[in-house]
């Protein structure tokens, strides 16, 4: 090889080498601000999902998309950013680490003598039984979580008004305390808490302070971005959800960083490489509101679609891809499945990961309702890594955050798209 040849040849890969540097850092960049303090867990209260959502527009113009557009939608919403305190024993517990909130519950407020419930030798009778005693009067019932899923006919009662003279129920869950959902559409007759096994073993009375309060019509908005193609008469879509679940009470805010900045990063640069790199077809990057809300800013779009769902060619969901599993899972629609052994071809041939793990559908993210209406599309998440555990709870922050996934996923989808 000449010389002259082998330095263009060099120049070449160290060109190639910068971009690809400089996708991972626009990346890191984009994850670290919205898991910030700023956007206090992009959650429905203290207005941290929209702050978050007036950022991701800035940053997709800032990538050189053609238009971005904002659609606005309204939910009804459980929250807590008031007071969130509670001692077992006297012993004051810690919001977030100790002790976390059921999204639907209401607030609660004063002392309560806990009934610990003998899983071992459980009757029901026997339990309702021990509840009209006067020692449990107003008692706050404590169970492991899934023993109380596992016989919820029973439980059901103790949570509704009427049903029982228990105050409302601890579920115990093992650490990291999680809150579980955000999809707190409706606020129940009685206080659920979250509570590990340790903080609440043995305890005879709690103390609680908790402050909820429920928004009505609650204005949040999707971010959709447009990086037009050579064809207009079909187009790819990219969503991943921007929102989280928010506060705690007034100190501790949920950060995402998995779940889902990661997400959210990756089609901003996604977005700035097709702005630079002009496609064949249109390109949609759906940055959704209200996923941790039942989903509810996908299905806002669905029933008020830009763009016709049936000029969809293929729809990528990316969903906490911050992790490090060299198993890379997925969740593919009924029509999404004609693409998947490309997926997997080029998997086997490029070896991004060891292998592609196909789940059964299921509503657990952005893609479903798509699916639900015959859009081919596929979900990637990455499970089961160093920060999977960190799911929902209050250390899903940049500190634990993991970028392993984040290029092979990249290179998939687009490796994909020039071949599809």
């Amino acid at each position: 090889m000449k010389k002259s040849n082998c330095i263009l040849f060099l120049i070449l890969i160290l060109s190639a080498m910068q971009v690809q540097a400089q996708d991972l850092t626009h990346y890191k960049r984009i994850v670290k601000a919205i898991s910030s303090a700023k956007y206090q867990g992009r959650g429905y209260a203290k207005d941290g999902a929209n702050k978050a959502g007036k950022y991701l527009q800035k940053e997709y113009k800032k990538a050189g998309v053609d238009e971005v557009i904002v659609q606005p939608f309204t939910i009804d919403i459980n929250t807590f950013c008031g007071k969130m305190e509670m001692w077992a024993d006297g012993k004051k517990l810690r919001a977030g680490v100790d002790f976390s909130m059921r999204e639907y519950s209401p607030g609660v407020h004063g002392e309560f003598p806990v009934y610990h419930v003998d899983t071992l030798n459980f009757d029901a009778d026997r339990m309702f039984a021990d509840l009209q005693k006067p020692e449990y009067a107003n008692a706050l019932v404590c169970c492991d979580f899934w023993f109380a899923y596992n016989h919820r006919e029973a439980f059901s009662r103790l949570q509704k008004a009427g049903g029982c003279t228990n105050a409302g129920l601890l579920q115990t869950w093992p650490s990291p305390i999680k809150f579980y959902k955000a999809y707190g559409e409706k606020v129940v007759d009685k206080p659920i808490i979250w509570v590990t096994p340790e903080a609440i073993e043995g305890v005879k009375s709690v103390r609680v302070n908790v402050d909820n309060q429920f928004l009505k019509d609650y204005g949040l908005f999707n971010v959709i971005a447009k990086v037009e193609g050579v064809r207009h008469d079909s187009c790819y879509v990219f969503t991943a959800h921007y929102d989280h679940i928010g506060n705690l009470g007034k100190k501790i805010f949920y950060a995402g960083a998995n779940d889902n900045a990661s997400g959210t990063a990756a089609i901003v640069t996604l977005a700035a490489y097709y702005a630079k790199h002009r496609p064949p077809y249109d390109m949609y990057f759906l940055s959704f509101s209200g996923e941790d809300a039942n989903l509810r800013g996908s299905e806002y779009f669905v029933q008020n679609p830009i763009v016709p769902l049936e000029q969809i060619r293929y729809l990528f969901n990316i969903d906490m891809i911050g992790d490090n599993n060299p198993v890379q899972y997925c969740e593919v629609s009924e029509e999404g499945m004609r693409g998947y052994n490309l997926f997997e071809q080029i998997n086997g041939e490029k070896h991004y990961f060891k292998a592609l793990d196909k789940g059964e559908l299921a509503a657990n993210s952005d893609h479903y309702p798509f699916a639900a209406r015959h859009v081919p599309c596929i979900f990637l998440e990455n499970q089961e890594g160093d920060a999977f555990q960190y799911y929902h709870t209050i250390y899903d922050n940049w500190k634990h955050a993991v970028f392993d996934s984040y290029e092979p996923v990249f290179r998939l989808v687009t490796d994909f798209i020039e071949r599809y």
